[in-house]
């Protein structure tokens, strides 16, 4: 009986691990707005609205070194296109905090990668442990090869220009 007890813990406790990316909610859409290098709107079948937060990163500000290059980047990808929203909440603006599939492809990963945005670690708790590892790794990646912002000898990051502009 105590082999039985202990393997339904651990089922237990195995559900509770999988239970975000079993219960994540999907918005299919298309993009209908790019207001940054990580903020989207995207327009449901329904022709609702949905002002999406990428979890995960932070783009540098549309006044800061990269700011419009990192916009840009990801309107050249995801504006127009039909997209899927993976998201778990919404931030304390009401966003919704996702993450945007476009073609089986991570668009906050590809930021990242492609040096267009920092992986957010101050807010890693949003995202699921595979991909903070995943954002972590691409970064540190990007910063190698000096890819995109990390041209730049001292970038700045985003949550200090804000602060900085306060």
């Amino acid at each position: 009986m105590r082999i039985t007890a202990r393997l339904f813990g651990l089922l237990l406790l195995l559900l509770a691990l999988l239970a975000p990316a079993v219960w994540a909610e999907v918005l299919v859409g298309r993009v209908i707005a790019v207001a940054d290098g990580d903020t989207v709107t995207v327009l449901d079948a329904s022709r609702q609205q949905h002002r999406i937060r990428l979890v995960g990163i932070d783009a540098p500000e549309r006044g800061q070194a990269f700011g419009n290059r990192a916009r840009q980047h990801l309107a050249d990808r995801v504006f127009q296109r039909e997209v899927q929203v993976e998201y778990d909440k919404r931030d304390r603006y009401g966003r919704i905090l996702g993450k945007i599939v476009l073609d089986g492809e991570d668009i906050n990963l590809m930021m990242v990668r492609d040096g267009m945005a920092w992986h957010y670690r101050q807010f890693q708790r949003d995202q699921r442990p595979a991909d903070r590892t995943l954002y972590a790794d691409a970064e540190r990646e990007a910063r190698a090869t000096g890819r995109g912002l990390w041209a730049d000898a001292h970038p700045l990051p985003p949550w200090e220009f804000r602060r900085q502009n306060r």
